[in-house]
């Protein structure tokens, strides 16, 4: 990981206040109508969740480690490193490449043609030719280190776990829904150059067929915590479930934050998460309570130091990260062979009670708004209701479950309008990728909440957004409050 954020920050959405000034306005008007890591936990090693996650096979972490001896022995024979222009990086490219040829994926090394230091080796791209290859989920993790030391830890550690997931998927070899791809980065280390290339050098089309990438860097910090990006996003539940399964409680990656690869796809707006175990940040009292280890000092100690060798890695955590990748590869890619169907939690904050996230777009309509109430609880998704051209959509990405035979979005919506007659002027769809599932409007006002549904069955064992929007023409008011949003399956 980069010792700094070597691009701008993350835009953050909009909070919205405006729309609830404007709305306080016209709910007084429609008021006749309607009255927004050292020493860790003592949590086995080999714990495994249950139910639906089983199906993920465990990866031996002495594989991972095996991997590691090499890439400690490349660095070894090339000056101590594996820095982006060194023969020690162009030896952990052949050394990845080798073993993933042999077990049958298609490899190709991209040359960083523009944006990367001059002399840097190639990424390295390695795709499971099995799976819907318009569902694509991304697995990386940069392969390249400083010039101070091997980068066993920095990041060796990301890279032997994808590595050994990637083996031991091929070795499995389980029905596929979407395809699997996984990357090696270049020059990572001199701000992100090698993902940056590989995002940007991708058409549109291409791009919006990854619908989730996973970054793995630092996963084997000594002194350690457990860091997940965007840990109340949809691209996370399956990282976090694995974690929390493991009763690690974990957090967000605040430090990580803009620093690794996974930034630039964020650029393209691809949903992205991943694992950390902390780089020069200290751990605080409480992480130290929870996890074990030193509070004040470093989670990695010879975080970009020459001592990054194989005696700074922590099995433990190691074995944690690279179980919780093969789940995360396991929900969002492999077919169940059981038939499942548990939808629990496929929609995330569906009652809108926990703020916004995962749900991204106008997300200043969620909230307590006055003028309009909850279905339950306390918060709803206001759309619309101004009186005026106006368009807000919402909406996140939900995993609909391969096992489910039948798949059911359903929905609290309540109309209410100051419009008359039947003549559709003001219109709310519910869309999944793009596609309409249905159309309501102002002509479907009612007295309260309604539940409604959409079927998503066709979805099944795939990963798509969901999209509520409200559109108005540009006069009288019509409000499309959405509360209590789940996905219903058998």
């Amino acid at each position: 990981m980069p010792c700094r954020v070597f691009r701008g920050s993350t835009p953050q959405p909009p909070t919205g206040g405006d729309k609830v000034i404007r709305r306080l306005a016209v709910a007084s008007v429609s008021l006749a109508v309607v009255l927004g890591c050292g020493t860790l936990p003592a949590v086995a090693a080999d714990s495994r969740p249950t139910a639906a996650a089983s199906a993920a096979p465990d990866v031996d972490v002495t594989k991972v480690k095996a991997h590691l001896n090499e890439l400690s022995a490349i660095a070894s024979r090339n000056g101590g490193n594996r820095r982006s222009t060194g023969q020690g990086y162009r030896d952990s490219v052949a050394y990845v490449k080798g073993k993933l040829q042999a077990a049958g994926y298609t490899v190709t090394e991209q040359p960083c043609t523009s944006g990367c230091t001059s002399g840097a080796g190639p990424n390295l791209i390695a795709e499971w030719p099995q799976g819907d290859a318009n569902q694509v989920t991304m697995f990386g993790a940069h392969l390249d280190g400083v010039s101070a030391g091997p980068g066993m830890n920095d990041n060796g550690s990301g890279s032997a776990a994808l590595l050994e997931n990637a083996l031991t998927l091929a070795q499995q070899n389980p029905a596929m829904t979407g395809r699997v791809r996984f990357a090696w980065w270049t020059d990572e280390e001199q701000g992100l150059n090698g993902s940056d290339f590989y995002v940007r050098s991708l058409s549109s089309t291409e791009r919006a067929k990854i619908k989730a990438y996973y970054n793995f860097d630092m996963v084997a910090s000594v002194n350690g915590g457990y860091f997940i990006n965007h840990i109340t996003s949809a691209a996370a539940a399956p990282m976090k479930a694995y974690w929390d399964s493991l009763g690690l409680q974990p957090e967000e990656n605040t430090e990580g934050a803009g620093r690794s690869d996974d930034y630039s796809f964020e650029q393209y707006g691809i949903p992205t998460s991943g694992y950390a175990m902390g780089a020069s940040a200290r751990k605080t009292s409480a992480q130290a309570a929870k996890w074990g280890g030193t509070a004040g000092s470093a989670y990695d100690p010879c975080y970009h130091r020459s001592c990054d060798t194989l005696t700074n890695i922590n099995t433990t955590g190691l074995d944690r990260a690279s179980d919780g990748i093969a789940h995360t590869v396991w929900q969002r890619a492999v077919r169940s062979e059981t038939g499942g169907c548990d939808t629990a939690g496929v929609v995330g904050n569906g009652g809108f009670e926990s703020g916004t996230a995962p749900w991204t777009g106008d997300t200043g309509a969620i909230g307590a708004h006055s003028g309009q109430s909850a279905h339950t609880g306390t918060r709803y998704a206001w759309l619309a209701g101004y009186g005026s051209t106006r368009t807000e959509s919402i909406g996140q990405q939900v995993t609909v479950p391969a096992g489910c035979s039948r798949a059911t979005l359903t929905y609290w919506l309540r109309i209410d309008t100051d419009e008359t007659g039947s003549t559709a002027y003001d219109r709310f769809t519910v869309k999944a990728d793009g596609s309409t599932l249905a159309t309501l409007s102002n002509a479907d006002a009612s007295g309260g909440y309604v539940q409604r549904s959409v079927d998503l069955t066709a979805y099944a064992g795939r990963t798509v957004t969901v999209t509520f929007t409200g559109s108005e023409d540009a006069s009288l008011q019509t409000s499309f409050v959405l509360d209590d949003v789940s996905l219903q399956g058998s």
